[in-house]
């Protein structure tokens, strides 16, 4: 059974900073782009972050830019989203999901896995 677990969110104040983890078990996704997605509530999934099966190549939401970080770490299976500076509008279940290609992508259709997603409030 393929599964993707988010961990690492939480509540912090504006300015802040927060590392989210995700593991993947039951395949290898060293072939796959992974990227991260969030959710706020009332709002629809939207983009976050991308990065390509090599780990050589990022993409990232303009709204974000300058502030996350993606990484991946294929041996473990894993991917991470290093988020500084944080602002009460990236509040949001944020997902980690496996593409079905190798190079980066922004539309949730792209991916095939989906973890369960992860709570991150930041107050102001």
């Amino acid at each position: 059974q393929v599964q993707l677990v988010e961990s690492g969110g939480g509540l912090v104040q504006a300015g802040g900073s927060l590392r989210l983890s995700c593991t993947a078990s039951g395949r290898t996704f060293s072939n796959n782009a992974m990227g991260w997605f969030r959710q706020a509530p009332g709002k629809e999934r939207e983009f976050v972050s991308a990065i390509s099966r090599s780990g050589g190549s990022t993409y990232y939401a303009d709204s974000v830019k300058g502030r996350f970080t993606i990484s991946r770490d294929n041996a473990k299976n894993a991917v991470s989203l290093q988020m500084n500076n944080l602002k009460p509008e990236d509040t949001a279940v944020y997902y980690c999901a496996a593409a079905m290609y190798a190079t980066t992508r922004d539309r949730d259709f792209e991916y095939a896995y989906w973890g369960q997603g992860t709570q991150v409030t930041v107050s102001s």
